[in-house]
């Protein structure tokens, strides 16, 4: 995430003249900024992440990282915990990645995470392996679920019993309904989602057919390409046969990770018509074909897909909730928010949706009143 300094300077003086009136306190208006402003540096290029090595650490000896598992319902979770290098006791924070391959390593990720813990804050971020392998199942949610309970039993490092939870993307929608279970609830100071989903079968039927199911009414719009074939992996035992199924999985799997010459390896093993066919509509980026055939798969995954949504299930979060969404994201929709708000309806939540994001990538196009929101909102959490 970069923002630019100019405008976050500009967006730190006008935060803390309205502070009074906005009766947000200036220390925390005072700290997002500075975080924000953090964020807004362009780090040195990390190194390629692989599989169970985190990011080398910076050079700085502020923060300390350390590698640890900690217990789940299922097994054992992989998880790293950031915390000041000072030492005492801080707030602690859960944050559950979103879908991509790299987990807890990912490039975005572990600067922002960083950030967060040179604000005082400690932070542990779970693997959820699922959904590093594009993957949205209740397997997320428990595991979130775990962190929030191994976080919140850490007295040893936090000043209070509570811990927040922020989830990206996908992440966000599960953060949000492992929120509203009463055995995590109990442990949350708030959750907040950033680019999360409401209802996971009206953001697939979105990524099929292009159609944006808004409270207004249905608009057309134009989804990104990624999000379908993310959801053709998901699947694609459906549209391949057994004999095919790893090689096609394994090429599908690595275009999702950018890597179109092992895409192509793993392909040319392909052996039947079927996978010829999947094959030549992913390199044509011609997908949507596929759209009769993923809206009856959807179709019989109705009760799987409503578990994994917060539809339904936002009034039982006794915890303040916090959505940030991007105004142009083309992955999850921010029409979401739009009807996450209206079923929290008077709850204690928050809502944005800010040009200053993407999908939960940062954007510099945006007016002042954008960015001085964004900090405001920020300050919520931090």
């Amino acid at each position: 995430m970069r923002l630019g300094r100019r405008w976050l300077g500009v967006a730190l003086i006008g935060a803390l003249l309205a502070a009074a009136a906005l009766w947000v306190p200036t220390r925390r208006l005072w700290r997002a900024a500075e975080f924000l402003k953090a964020l807004s540096g362009t780090p040195a290029k990390p190194p390629p992440a692989q599989p169970g090595r985190a990011i080398p650490p910076p050079p700085s000896p502020t923060i300390v990282e350390e590698d640890l598992t900690i217990a789940g319902a299922t097994g054992p979770i992989r998880a790293r915990l950031y915390r000041p290098a000072q030492g005492g006791n801080g707030r602690g924070m859960v944050v559950a990645h979103g879908v991509h391959y790299r987990g807890i390593d990912e490039r975005r990720l572990v600067p922002f995470v960083r950030e967060l813990a040179r604000t005082g804050l400690v932070v542990l971020t779970p693997e959820l392996a699922e959904l590093a392998d594009y993957r949205i199942t209740p397997q997320g949610v428990r595991v979130i679920a775990d962190a929030v309970r191994a976080l919140a039993t850490r007295r040893d490092l936090l000043d209070a019993p509570q811990v927040g939870l922020l989830g990206f993307s996908f992440a966000g929608g599960l953060s949000l309904v492992a929120a509203s279970k009463p055995e995590v609830g109990k442990h949350l100071a708030f959750v907040a989602s950033v680019g999360g989903h409401h209802d996971l079968t009206r953001v697939l039927r979105f990524l099929i057919q292009g159609e944006l199911e808004t409270p207004s009414g249905v608009k057309k719009a134009k989804p990104h390409d990624y999000g379908l074939v993310v959801l053709t992996y998901g699947y694609i035992d459906r549209f391949v046969p057994e004999a095919d199924l790893r090689v096609m999985r394994d090429a599908l799997r690595s275009w999702l990770h950018d890597d179109r010459k092992g895409a192509l390896a793993s392909a040319s093993l392909r052996t039947t018509a079927e996978s010829e066919r999947l094959w030549t509509l992913l390199e044509s980026e011609n997908l949507r074909v596929l759209a009769p055939e993923l809206e009856v798969i959807l179709r019989s995954r109705r009760a799987e897909l409503q578990a994994l949504s917060p539809r339904g299930r936002l009034r039982a979060i006794r915890a303040p909730v916090y959505l940030l969404h991007g105004a142009h994201d083309a992955v999850i929709p921010p029409s979401e928010v739009d009807w996450a708000s209206l079923e929290l309806e008077s709850a204690d939540h928050r809502a944005l949706v800010t040009p200053l994001l993407d999908h939960v990538e940062v954007s510099r196009e945006a007016t002042f009143s954008d960015r001085f929101a964004l900090v405001q909102f920020m300050s919520n959490i931090l």
